[in-house]
């Protein structure tokens, strides 16, 4: 049996776009649990260049459809693409890992989710920074009591767009924009560090939606062009456990170096870097200090480690337990910035209807660097190691969400669609 679980996933990409490659290069140097077999985009020539270049096979999405061999496929299409790419890989028995978002709308992202129960298979869903080894040593400072009772949170972002959008025309269609495309980080993160929201309520605004490309040098200079997202989301969060937040996310400014993830507490302030990336300093001002103190890490993937999420949840498919990044995180974290949304067009503060466990945190010491010299310690361990991915799975098999439906839904955890468990959600 344990053999058997240290068996890889075979593993299928679609998309092969700009962000393909740190996917494909990590799913084949990082994490040994995925065996990727076979890549296809819309773009035939795209796919067969990608599949040139990492050893793997050009296919169709019927074809990986049609693979009983293939287990897992990762989602790396357009966000505008995702609902309906995801709901065919789902109708077909896949396991799906999805760069974010699941859907745009968040009636599609709920209704994959269900589809996901119904079919007994694996839902999940980027970002997955949070198990990098910055959030995670920000998770370890909470669970130890350093800053005390978390009572608060801040989370300031600032791109400038109109300079973006000339180099990625996508940041300015929809999904493009920065509360959905890059916000979505920073609200998974807290999440991941402070548990759900019951209630939001916020701004959000398309300013100067009409311009024109003004790079001589880029296609289209003189041209107008139309920005189809929003360029300016503010939000106030209400936690379940009391605590407050604020989110501000702003592409109207200057591109900053130093954007602001920060939480409060009764007896501390834990400062965090861009949840954008995996690594970063961590700091902690205690009370009585005059100045924070970094914070040593002991956690791996400190490094660019897209495809994180996709690796645990193939290793919680191999062991039968929960992934950490799950669907219903991902849905909840959708919920929070469409309630945003809904707050703003409304002047009305909005309920969140759904709701997620906690993922439980990374084992500590599994680092890429070991007390051995320069020897490489092996990171992915963490990910197969431990045997649970949330905080209470226990509670999470036993107990009704609030705010979901209370129907008894499946869960595969093991292989061959086999159901070892039953989730109420």
């Amino acid at each position: 049996m344990e053999r058997e679980n240290m068996r890889s996933v075979r593993t299928a990409v679609v998309g092969c776009g700009m962000i393909s490659d740190i996917y494909l290069k990590n799913c084949r140097d990082l994490f040994s649990i995925l065996e990727v077999v076979g890549c296809c985009d819309i773009r035939e020539d795209a796919a067969k260049q990608k599949a040139r270049e990492y050893g793997i096979r050009s296919m169709t999405l019927e074809e990986i459809m049609e693979d009983t061999s293939i287990e897992v496929v990762i989602n790396l299409t357009a966000p505008a693409a995702h609902y309906e790419v995801i709901r065919r890989l789902l109708q077909s028995g896949k396991h799906v890992y999805t760069e974010k978002v699941l859907a745009l709308e968040l009636d599609e992202a709920k209704e994959l989710a269900a589809l996901a129960d119904k079919n007994h298979v694996y839902l999940g869903a980027a970002p997955d920074t949070f198990l990098g080894s910055a959030l995670q040593t920000g998770r370890f400072i909470l669970d130890s009591g350093m800053i005390g009772e978390p009572t608060g949170c801040l989370a300031l972002l600032n791109r400038d767009n109109r300079v973006g959008a000339e180099f990625i025309p996508y940041i300015a269609r929809m999904g493009g924009g920065i509360g959905f495309d890059v916000g979505i980080y920073y609200m998974t993160a807290l999440l991941s560090l402070m548990g759900p929201v019951k209630e939001v309520s916020g701004f959000m605004d398309t300013r100067e939606p009409m311009r024109t490309h003004r790079y001589p040098n880029r296609s289209g200079f003189g041209e107008p062009y139309q920005v189809e997202c929003e360029n300016l989301m503010a939000g106030a969060l209400h936690f379940q456990d009391g605590a407050m937040g604020t989110v501000l996310f702003n592409s109207e400014c200057i591109m900053n170096r130093y954007p602001e993830l920060t939480i409060f507490g009764t007896q501390g302030i834990l400062y965090l870097p861009d949840p954008d990336g995996f690594g970063g300093e961590v700091k902690v001002l205690r009370r009585g200090s005059r100045e924070p103190a970094a914070i040593q890490q002991n956690h791996g993937f400190e490094e660019n480690s897209r495809g994180l999420g996709a690796a645990e949840m193939a290793w919680a498919l191999r062991k039968g337990r929960v992934p950490r990044a799950g669907k219903e995180m991902a849905v909840h974290s959708l919920e929070a910035l469409h309630g945003i949304a809904e707050s703003a067009r409304t002047k009305r503060a909005y309920s969140m209807t759904t709701d997620f466990y906690r993922p439980k945190p990374l084992p500590q010491g599994y680092l890429r660097r070991s007390d051995f010299a320069d020897f490489e310690a092996d990171e992915e361990a963490a990910l197969a190691v431990d045997g649970g991915g949330l905080e209470d799975e226990g509670k999470a098999l036993a107990a009704d969400d609030a705010g979901l439906t209370n129907e008894t839904k499946t869960l595969s955890l093991g292989d061959n669609g086999s159901v070892a468990k039953e989730i109420r959600r």
